[in-house]
This record gives structure tokens, sequence and C-alpha cells, in this order.
């Protein structure tokens, strides 16, 4: 059995955050695998030398916008973009890489938008994607990280009351949320720590990340036959670059 040590961060823009210590942070935290999310770029529009690691990019077809990407130090089998549904498959936000004992999935889910003007869009997203998680599963286990733009329950944001029907606070994306759950895969943070105050994202306005007054809506689930092969899930909230933070697990397999 190998011990992985696993990170997922939006960075909500590569390049900006390779102006603000990205590669310090890759350095020092040194992950076996690393998942980006919201790389905001094309190929070509950026070079990293980490001779250490095979790096796998999904780009959106609009420039300047999402797409994901993972460098991992292991080579894995097999790698796959998007899901093979034309109509949420050109915004560059699924990449999955197959291993020999488990599959691992980057993803970054759609938002809702002010308004809600995406959410009906987003509730078939959060089926497809579902079932596309519950069809690779049906092969090997699954690790699945990424931001998935909801806070599934009042304690996994600072005020639930006042943000209750707005994007990723919703009934709709909180439900989609629990199917998940209830799907088989478990929330590896609240494996390890069942207290409030744990985010991942805050606003840029009114001082909300010095306040404290985030959201966590970034996550590592795992396939429940995994559960036992988790050693530990970690928020790194002091490690600045993005409006996200990076969250991670370790793990044996």
């Amino acid at each position: 059995m190998k011990n992985y040590k696993m990170i997922s961060w939006n960075v909500n823009g590569l390049r900006a955050a390779l102006k603000k210590g990205f590669n310090d942070f890759v350095q020092d935290e040194d992950p076996d695998i690393l998942c980006i999310q919201e790389i905001k770029l094309q190929a070509g529009q950026v070079e990293l030398n980490f001779t250490e690691y095979h790096d796998y990019w999904n780009y959106a077809t609009k420039k300047g916008y999402a797409g994901t990407a993972i460098f991992t130090k292991e080579k894995p089998i097999n790698a796959f973009n998007d899901m093979g549904i034309i109509m949420h498959d050109n915004e560059g936000r699924v990449i999955a890489l197959e291993y020999e004992n488990f599959y691992l999935v980057n993803v970054y889910t759609p938002n809702s938008q002010r308004g809600l003007t995406r959410l009906e869009y987003r509730q078939v997203w959060d089926k497809d994607f579902l079932a596309y998680m519950k069809n690779l599963e049906a092969v090997k286990p699954i690790i699945f990280c990424g931001d998935l733009n909801v806070a599934h329950k009042e304690i996994d944001l600072a005020r639930p009351k006042d943000n209750h029907h707005n994007a990723g606070f919703t009934d709709e994306e909180r439900e989609d949320f629990t199917r998940i759950i209830e799907a088989g895969f478990i929330d590896t943070f609240r494996e390890f720590d069942q207290e409030g105050g744990n985010y991942s994202w805050w606003s840029y306005m009114f001082n909300a990340r010095v306040n404290n007054v985030g959201w966590r809506i970034d996550y590592f689930l795992i396939s429940e036959m995994l559960k036992p092969n988790l050693k530990d899930a970690f928020i790194l909230p002091n490690v600045m670059g993005s409006d996200h933070c990076p969250v991670g697990i370790e793990i044996g397999l």
C-alpha cells in the first residue's frame, strides 16, 4: 500500500497564482497529486517547471474562463477529459485519471450565478456528474475533489440565514449534494472535524477572510469502500493566492 497526499485548490487564475507564491506552495507541501480548478488560461499560455510531475489539462473553449489541471508524481494508466456529454464538455471542468487501484477525478462544478440564472443547468450537471461518478465506481473506487460550489449544511458557511436561496446555498444544490452522500460517497473532512468555522472560500469584499466569514465549498469525497484507507483530511486556510484555500487528504491505496 502506498500513502498519497492529495491537494485540491481553486486558484482563481493560474497566472495570477503564480505571481502569489504558487510554486513555493507546491514545493513546500510536496503533494503526490495536486488538482487545481479555474485555471483561466489556454494551452501554451503558461510554462511550469514541475519536473517531478506529470501534468494533465482541460481548457475551456472560452478564453480566460474555468478550466482544470492535475499534477501527479505517479503516471496514471489513463487520462480522460470531460463526461462525454456535449452540453457539459466545453468548459474544461472535469479530468479523470485512472490508477491501478482507483480513479481520481478533478471537478469544477458550475456556479448557479447571481440571480440563479444557471441553477436549472446546474441541477442537470449535478445529476449527470453523479451518474458519471457511479459509472466509474462500477470499475474501481473513486476519489473526487474540487470546487463543488455548494455549502452542504448550515455549519459549512458563516451566515446561512443571510444566504439561503443564494447561489451555492439553495435547497436544490444542497439536496443534490445530499444525493452524492446517499449514493455512497464520503465527505472526508467531516470524518475528522464536525466543528463550524472551517471554510475554503471567502469573498474579497468586506474583509471576509480576515473575519473568517466564509464558505466550505471545496471538497474531497471518496467511495465508501475507501473509508478504512483514509488517514486525514484537512483545510489550509492560511495559504493565500486565491479567494479559495487548498484542501486535502492523506490516504493509503
